[in-house]
């Protein structure tokens, strides 16, 4: 599992993106913006085909993150995963956590080798933060 330290750091970022995020309340895309938004942190949704979700405006990629973003959560599919790290990594991101799905060891290796702090070894956020589906 993720160490504290590992989830300390990634958390220490004054604002999140949330990579696949989804209007459907019952996709995880949309419960890890969600477990965000409840735990009073600021949260950006990155999907290129909503304006916004959750009533927090989108931006349709990990470009058009504000600079005050330093961590990612992904909540893609592998070969999506793959696409996007190369990108965050361009763009300046510090910690990329792959939610349980989203993981690929390319993409891990590719963390590891740009000094990303990953979190993809099948650790939730909403298990780390505490969830609460209302």
């Amino acid at each position: 599992m993720a160490s504290q330290e590992q989830i300390d750091l990634f958390l220490a970022s004054p604002a999140f993106g949330v990579v696949g995020a989804s209007a459907n309340r019952y996709k995880y895309g949309n419960k890890v913006l969600r477990c965000y938004l409840q735990h009073g942190r600021r949260a950006i949704p990155v999907n290129p085909n909503e304006k916004e979700i959750e009533g927090v405006p989108c931006v349709g990629s990990i470009t058009d993150l504000s600079p005050e973003v330093k961590s990612i959560s992904m909540i893609t599919p592998p070969q999506v995963t793959e696409q996007l790290v190369p990108v965050a990594i361009q763009k300046g991101i510090t910690g990329i956590w792959m939610q349980p799905g989203a993981e690929s060891a390319a993409a891990v290796k590719l963390c590891k080798e740009n000094n990303i702090n990953v979190i993809a070894d099948g650790s939730c956020i909403l298990v780390v933060l505490g969830y609460s589906d209302h």
